[in-house]
C-alpha cells in the first residue's frame, strides 16, 4: 500500500542477504512464514520489537524500525490510534454493528467497498484498508486469540453488491466456525431495539478493565470512564437479548449466502 515502504525494504534485504527466503527469515524471527508474507504484502505492519529483530537479522541499523514507524504514522487518524493497542491487548472483544459487517470480519473486497463509499481520498482509503487488514491479523493470528463476540443487524448483511456479499457471507460463516468467535445476528423481525443509535466495541484487557470505542460521522472516541463503559455494557446485554443464538445466526448467514 502507498506510504508503507516495509514490503519493499524487506524484499530488498532478503535479496541482498543471499536470497534469504521468507521461511528462513521467519525461522530467524521465531514467527510463522505467513506472518512474514503479510509484512511483504502490506497486510500487516511489524510491531516495533519485531522491526528491531529484523534489523538485527540483517544488520540494517534502524532502517526497518524507522520504516515501520513511518508506516504506522501514515494511515490511522489521530483519534483512532489508541484503539488498536487496546484491541491487540484484549482478552475479549465484544462488537456491535447495525449498518456494516464488523471491521474485524470484513473481507478485503468488502472493506475496500465500504471505505470507497465514504469521502476519503483514494490513497487514504488504501492506507485505511491496509491497517484494517493488519488489525484482523493482529487479533485472529496470535497464538492465543481473544474471545470475540460480534452482533450484527441482519439489515447490514443485506446491503451490497451480490457477488461481494456472497463472498462476505461465506467468510462470516467460516469465521463463525472458530471456537473463539461468537457471531450473533439481530433478525429483522425484532423491530426497534436498544442498539440502533450506533455501533460500538468493548475490549476487556488483561487487567480485567473494560474500555470502549465508538464512532460517529466525524471521528471516533476511545472511552475509559467506568460509568460510560458500564452504560455500554448494559446496552450490549440488551442487544444480545434480542439477537439469535450462535447456531441459528450461522444458519441464517449460510442461507443468505445460498440465496445470492
Amino acid at each position: 500500500m502507498s506510504n508503507n515502504g516495509v514490503p519493499r525494504i524487506l524484499k530488498f534485504l532478503r535479496a541482498t542477504n543471499g536470497g534469504m527466503t521468507q521461511e528462513q527469515l521467519a525461522q530467524r524471527l521465531n514467527v510463522s512464514t505467513s506472518l512474514v508474507a503479510k509484512f511483504e504484502t502490506a497486510r500487516q505492519i511489524p510491531m516495533p520489537d519485531t522491526a528491531e529483530q529484523i534489523d538485527a537479522v540483517f544488520s540494517s541499523g534502524t532502517l526497518v524500525k524507522e520504516t515501520v514507524a513511518d508506516a504506522r504514522q501514515a494511515a490511522p487518524p489521530q483519534w483512532f490510534q489508541p484503539w488498536p493497542d487496546y484491541e491487540a491487548e484484549a482478552e475479549m472483544l465484544r462488537g456491535y454493528e447495525p449498518t456494516y459487517v464488523p471491521g474485524l470480519l470484513q473481507t478485503e473486497a468488502y472493506a475496500r467497498a465500504v471505505l470507497a463509499a465514504g469521502l476519503l481520498q483514494p490513497d487514504v482509503a488504501e492506507q485505511r484498508l491496509a491497517h484494517r487488514l493488519a488489525r484482523q491479523s493482529t487479533v485472529f493470528d496470535r497464538k492465543s486469540p481473544p474471545i470475540c463476540s460480534f452482533i450484527v443487524d441482519e439489515a447490514a448483511l443485506r446491503r451490497g453488491d451480490p457477488v461481494m456479499m456472497k463472498e462476505q457471507l461465506l467468510h462470516l460463516a467460516e469465521m463463525a466456525q472458530r471456537t473463539r468467535v461468537l457471531l450473533h445476528v439481530v433478525p429483522l423481525s425484532v423491530g426497534l431495539y436498544a442498539g440502533q443509535p450506533g455501533n460500538f466495541v468493548l475490549a476487556t484487557l488483561t487487567s480485567g478493565a473494560n474500555v470502549a470505542y465508538l464512532e460517529d460521522q466525524v471521528d471516533g472516541h476511545t472511552i475509559q470512564e467506568p460509568a460510560k463503559v458500564a452504560a455500554l455494557v448494559s446496552v450490549w446485554e440488551a442487544i444480545r437479548s434480542v439477537a439469535l443464538p450462535r447456531d441459528a445466526s450461522r444458519d441464517l448467514i449460510a442461507r443468505m449466502a445460498e440465496e445470492l
